[in-house]
This record gives structure tokens, sequence and C-alpha cells, in this order.
């Protein structure tokens, strides 16, 4: 079978973007067709200055919100990344194989740096070298593809020139994995910034909808989004970005065509009205399940720890195989 490979990182609270962007896809299709392994990717919450407590909060939240969402751990593999030692010692030999010009090109550091240095911080090395990490985590397990956002898509191909440079120089240890994209359309945008991806650490969270939202609560986020200039409901992401990301969340959470959509309503009060309703519906089952799964801890606990031992029976000895191609002395 194909084998999939995808983490979501604890840095917050997960989102609807997160869900319609990823998880439903993982748990729709993903977990279905391959030999897929779903990772909740704590050590890449330890890149910039963070509070020890929550990340491990926030990391028990994810992965129960992934068994919430309909991860079946019968079918996939669900696990923590830190509970897997071969992701760092992977690592460190794919960093003897990066070079200082590609990490330093990563768009993403480039941002997270700029921001870090604004807000008075320093810059952690583990910043420059998280892509590494990565790489790490998807060659770990000789993956076939990875589902990831337009965002992640230069992280991917990283992944695939050390895997490349790596089986050059030292024997075929890596499969060189590719990058699927999700759904046009599932890239869910900030309600009071609808320039801006539905992050899950932005200051505010006026403008995104949490999956553990109480209803009111998103009702209120949902009618209270930005709208655009003028009347008509039109799906234009340049022109009309605040309508056109209510009609792609609306068509996420019903399945219907955005642009089709656009044409059934005449006023900005009853498009959010429906958006309201339709994310309700959609997040409903995944709280309700998260109450049950948060009031049975053991069941948690046990998934994890079954799902850490099926990844390491996996990782192991395609790192020890690494290890031994590029001339370290076996245990």
């Amino acid at each position: 079978m194909t084998r999939v490979f995808s983490g979501i990182k604890p840095t917050g609270h997960l989102t609807l973007g997160n869900y319609l962007g990823a998880v439903r896809q993982w748990v729709e299709r993903d977990q279905y067709r391959a030999d897929a392994l779903f990772c909740v990717v704590d050590l890449h919450a330890l890149t910039v200055e963070h509070d020890p407590a929550r990340v491990r909060r926030l990391s028990r939240q994810a992965a129960t919100l992934l068994l919430a969402a309909g991860l079946d751990p019968e079918r996939c593999t669900v696990f923590v990344q830190s509970h897997v030692d071969e992701h760092a010692r992977l690592s460190y030999l794919l960093e003897c194989v990066a070079t200082d010009g590609e990490m330093r090109r990563m768009i993403q550091y480039k941002e997270k740096s700029v921001k870090e240095r604004e807000r008075g911080g320093s810059v952690r090395l583990s910043l420059l070298t998280y892509p590494v990490l990565m790489a790490a985590d998807i060659l770990a397990y000789r993956t076939d593809e990875v589902p990831v956002g337009e965002d992640q898509t230069q992280h991917v191909e990283l992944t695939r020139d050390l895997a490349e440079r790596f089986n050059q120089r030292y024997g075929p240890a890596f499969v060189v994995p590719r990058a699927t994209n999700p759904p046009v359309g599932a890239r869910v945008m900030d309600l009071q910034e609808p320039g801006a991806k539905m992050g899950k650490s932005h200051e505010s969270g006026a403008g995104i909808i949490y999956l553990l939202d109480e209803p009111e609560v998103v009702r209120r986020k949902v009618m209270r989004a930005l709208a655009d200039s003028g009347r008509e409901v039109r799906h234009d992401r340049e022109r009309m970005p605040g309508v056109t990301n209510l009609l792609e969340i609306l068509a996420g959470c019903t399945g219907a065509d955005p642009e089709k959509l656009a044409g059934q309503y005449t006023s900005y009060g009853a498009l959010k009205k429906d958006t309201a309703e339709a994310v309700e519906e959609v997040l409903r089952p995944v709280r309700e399940r998260h109450a049950a799964l948060v009031a049975d801890r053991g069941e948690v606990d046990a998934v994890l720890r079954r799902g850490a031992e099926r990844a390491r029976a996996m990782a192991r000895p395609v790192v020890d195989e690494a290890y031994r191609a590029v001339g370290l002395l076996p245990a």
C-alpha cells in the first residue's frame, strides 16, 4: 500500500482550518486508502519560547481531537513524535547532508525569525534546522505521500532533495516522497483578516473558530466576520476576500461548490447565518466524541502507546540502515 505521513503541531488549539484543510481528509480518505501515520509533532513546538505544561496539554488535546474527528487506530497509526526516538536520531544525520544555505532560504524561517526579533526574542537554532527534523519525520517511514497545504510544499521539496542526496552519496536508504495538496478551497482564512490563514496562535482569536468552541461562540464569530464593501455576494478571492472565505467555509462544511453557493444569496446576513449553522453541525460530533475521550484518559494513553510501538517498529530498521550507510559503527 501507499504509505502516507502527516503531522500536526501542538502550538495552539486546533481550528476549523486544521479540520477542513487536513484532518477531515485524513479521516475520510487517507486512513482507508493507505498505510497512514498521523503524528502530533511536539518536538516542533520547541523551536520558539514556550510553556512546557502548555505543550504537554496541547499535545494531549491534539491527539484526542484527532481520535474524536474519526481517526481509527485500528486502521492507521496515531502517535506522538517525541515517543519515537528515531525522529531525533535521523534528524542529525540529515543535518550532516543539508546545507546552511538551504535552511536560510526556507520561507517560514525568514518569516518567523523576523517576528521573533520584532518581539525582542532571540532566534533559536532549532527554528533554522526544524525543516530537517520534518524531513526526518517523513523519511523515517519510507513515506510515499505527504498531504500538505501550499505553505508546507517547500518543506517536502527539501525532504526530496535530502533523500536524493543521501541516496546518491551513501546508497538507497530512503524513499523519495511527494507532496499532495488538499482540494481547492480547503485553505480556511481568518474571519477578521481574510487575507491571512486561520492559524492556531493568533493573539486575539476573534477570527478563529476552534474545534472546541461552543455553538454560541461559533455563531458569534461567524456573524461578526469581516464583510466586504457593497452588498454583492460573489466568489472572488482578490476583490471580495471576506465573502469568499465565508462561501468556502460553507462549501467545505456542506460539500457544495462555492461559486454555485454565491448565486443563492443576496445578503451577507443570510450567508453568515447558514455558514454558522453548517460549522456548528460539522463540529458538534467532534466536540461530543472529544468529551467522551477526555472522560476516559486511559483510552487515549493506550492508543498513543500502541501507535508509538507500531511507528518505532517501522522507523527503526530504516534509521539503523541509514546509520550503517553513512559509516557509523553498529552498536
